[in-house]
């Protein structure tokens, strides 16, 4: 009797545990939800270590828990959980610093309660306290930082309120929702605008910023803004960036560059800030980049000397910088640069549905649009309307609602043509390309094929190019700023949490000012190998594996190894219906509790590893098919199944078979024939896979909302529609069929 009653305590507990009192009227008395958010928050404090709830990592858990202990009003104990997860996020200051804003929020409610003083007197005092304390380096970040967007706050806290409308309680996950929505507005209405007058008042202090308009000799506007150093009085080389973000992260490139002791110089592109240019992307940075070049490099602050550095789109503005040579450009610092026609807007032909979402970003002002941006449920109910709605991809545009010459014009451009071509260097163009150069990217990089389709030409062209590369476990921001300690909700090793800001500027130090080598440097390629917490440095890509194992497309029911090449020629049939718009998701179950999403792929495992082996470089390999259509778009995952069953997601690749052998030159298949498609440029990786591991190989058919739909037809994919579907396509993959995966030995 006594375990059936402690059963139903253990239930009721559950219960209540996923239900909270939340009375109604909070929704709309501001009073009433004043007092009922420390209380709820408290309550989810309570709920925060249950299985059930517990966040995946322990970085997530602190981050989660000072957000609901501020909403609680123990701000004593959010500021040391907040040092707690400055801790776990990286091993060095630069960390964190996006929760900067909190942490002076909450110092401020401690003094003004402390002190009996005004709200606006203590955060100025806590303000001044934090900035103070704050080591150089990280003093360009707290504009960042502390700018949030009120605005939109104020419309992600109504919108989680009316989610209550007419109810008296609310589940933990809504709870949740709703205490940090409260937070972001509690917090940066109140501390916005004045923090920023506060923050600017500390930077005319430190920094001498100028913002002037340039005109082109064409006649066109741009907008440049440049940040000195006060106390730095001669002339000293300039750090470029050429950014179309614009708003305040051009204050911190140029704030950036300045507490190196270089001058910063941020341009921004035709269209943004001052410039009433007509905007598009990407297509005029080569030619008007000479002419800011040129100009900086002529200023009295200026020693003739120019570098250039950024990431994503201000990546890319480097190469096209390049393409024509000034001669006071004596460095670049590409980071996790777009491959434009390479990897975005299309990756291997393939064009994405966020291209749109990009384009909007950019273009809907002359900022920076960035509540469109991050309404992920808007572009998901977008992408999947296109989706459901049977429409040709032309249509994306308009379904949205705002209809786009840039993205009707690159869809235009399918191939990589003169059009790609025309914005950065091209195939020769690239052995003229003298000057030293340091890539960054990562393993989880979104934009990783574009920066080493750039290093590859670059070294294709001119074989004694002075051009680095340092590739580690980072995220498409990781490897523009630093390494975080989890990214993927994954540890990454000790040893890869590099400051990549400290590693750009020493680079900077060694070619403009005659400084040593940055350490990390050994060699052309330096590459992290995950799971050893070491470094691996070798001349070339290349080096990055010794040798490779095919993995073959084989039923594992009726051969030992799928490392072995097949005795005999058999076919794995798949059919998938582009008709069909309501599928369910499917899952192969790799153990009890973990499996992978295998919607219209096919499933490959192979036999469990009996000592480490260490994957390393990016899947190659050749897919001997037929498809009873002209065009397919493939999509391969390799995975990693751990001893405890676990998958690591080692590789992908996406592309469209009929440009897989050249990327300029459609080809389109021969319906029911066997054709043969090669494997190349897939997303490089390098880990120990441990003993008593497995990979799973999953190789299909792309069909999803977030890109294009390739009927198969041989039409301009973006022209065909439901209506082109037909019959199912159907694909026979072959089982001498393989993908090559590189291993690297010591």
């Amino acid at each position: 009797m006594k375990f059936k009653i402690l059963l139903a305590l253990i239930f009721v507990n559950l219960m209540q545990a996923q239900k909270f009192y939340f009375p109604k009227t909070a929704v709309t008395d501001s009073l009433i939800l004043e007092k009922q958010m420390p209380a709820l928050a408290v309550q989810v404090i309570s709920n925060l270590q249950t299985v059930k709830y517990k966040p995946k990592n322990d970085a997530d858990f602190s981050d989660t828990l000072f957000r609901l202990q501020m909403v609680a009003k123990e701000y004593k104990k959010s500021i040391a959980t907040l040092a707690e997860h400055r801790n776990q996020f990286a091993d060095h200051n630069m960390a964190g610093y996006k929760s900067l804003g909190y942490e002076v929020y909450s110092m401020a409610k401690l003094t003004e309660e402390a002190k009996k003083t005004s709200f606006s007197k203590a955060l100025q005092a806590a303000f001044n306290a934090k900035y103070e304390s704050l080591d150089e380096h990280l003093l360009p970040r707290v504009g960042l930082a502390v700018n949030g967007d009120v605005n939109n706050f104020r419309k992600l806290l109504k919108k989680a309120l009316n989610k209550q409308k007419g109810k008296d309680s609310i589940n933990y996950p809504s709870a949740l929702a709703l205490c940090k929505a409260y937070l972001n507005y509690k917090t940066y209405s109140s501390i916005h605008p004045q923090i920023m007058q506060l923050l600017k008042v500390k930077d005319n202090e430190k920094f001498i910023t100028e913002t002037k308009n340039l005109k082109t000799n064409n006649g066109n506007t741009l907008t440049i803004t440049i940040i000195r150093k006060k106390e730095n009085k001669s002339p000293l080389p300039v750090i470029l960036t050429s950014n179309i973000y614009a708003g305040e992260i051009d204050h911190f490139f140029g704030k950036r560059a300045a507490v190196y002791n270089y001058v910063g110089a941020v341009v921004n592109t035709r269209g943004k800030r001052n410039s009433n240019d007509e905007n598009n992307p990407f297509e005029h940075e080569s030619q008007d980049l000479y002419e800011v070049i040129d100009w900086v490099s002529k200023q009295p602050w200026s020693n003739g000397k120019v570098g250039m550095i950024g990431g994503s789109y201000v990546g890319f503005s480097q190469w096209a910088a390049v393409k024509n040579l000034h001669p006071a450009l004596k460095t670049i610092v590409p980071q996790v640069s777009v491959g434009i026609g390479i990897d975005y807007p299309a990756q291997n032909n393939v064009f994405m549905s966020y291209m749109l979402q990009w384009i909007q970003y950019v273009t809907n002002n002359k900022y920076t649009d960035e509540a469109d941006f991050s309404n992920a449920a808007k572009w998901d109910s977008i992408n999947t309307a296109w989706y459901k709605s049977g429409k040709a991809f032309r249509a994306l545009d308009t379904i949205s609602g705002k209809p786009s010459k840039i993205f009707q014009r690159w869809l235009d451009h399918p191939s990589y043509d003169q059009y790609w071509q025309k914005m950065v260097p091209y195939k020769e163009e690239f052995a003229h390309i003298n000057i030293p150069i340091l890539t960054t990217t990562g393993y989880y990089d979104d934009d990783q094929i574009g920066a080493l389709y750039y290093y590859k030409e670059h070294l294709k062209y001119n074989k004694n190019a002075e051009h680095y590369l340092v590739i580690g476990p980072y995220n498409h921001g990781g490897a523009q700023s630093f390494g975080f300690t989890y990214v993927g909700g994954k540890p990454i090793d000790p040893v890869a949490r590099i400051s990549i800001d400290d590693l750009a500027f020493s680079w900077f130090d060694y070619i403009l000012k005659n400084g040593k080598k940055p350490e990390i440097l050994k060699d052309k390629v330096n590459f992290q190998v995950m799971n050893t917490n070491t470094w691996k440095h070798v001349p070339n890509l290349d080096g990055m594996h010794t040798s490779t194992l095919k993995f073959y497309l084989k039923d594992r029911k009726t051969s030992p190894s799928v490392f072995s090449k097949p005795e005999s020629i058999e076919f794995t049939k798949q059919v998938v219906d582009f008709k069909s718009r309501d599928e369910k998701d499917i899952y192969y179950k790799l153990s009890k509790t973990d499996s992978a999403k295998v919607n219209n792929l096919i499933h490959f495992e192979s036999e469990t590893f009996d000592k480490d082996i260490i994957i390393s470089g990016n899947l190659s390999g050749l897919l001997n098919v037929s498809v009873n259509k002209k065009d397919m778009d493939t999509d391969i995952y390799l995975y990693q199944v751990q001893p405890d069953g676990k998958p690591f997601l080692l590789s992908t690749h996406t592309a469209r078979a009929s440009y897989a052998k050249n990327n300029e030159v459609r080809q389109l298949l021969q319906p029911n024939k066997m054709e043969q498609i090669p494997i190349r440029q897939s997303i490089f990786t390098s880990k120990k896979v441990e003993k008593g591991s497995r990979l799973l190989l999953l190789v299909g058919i792309s069909k999803n909302p977030n890109w294009q739909l390739n009927y198969g037809t041989g039409k301009d994919v973006s022209d065909e529609t439901i209506k082109d579907a037909g019959e199912p396509m159907v694909v026979k993959w072959y089982n001498d069929s393989y993908v090559e995966i590189p291993v690297y030995k010591d």
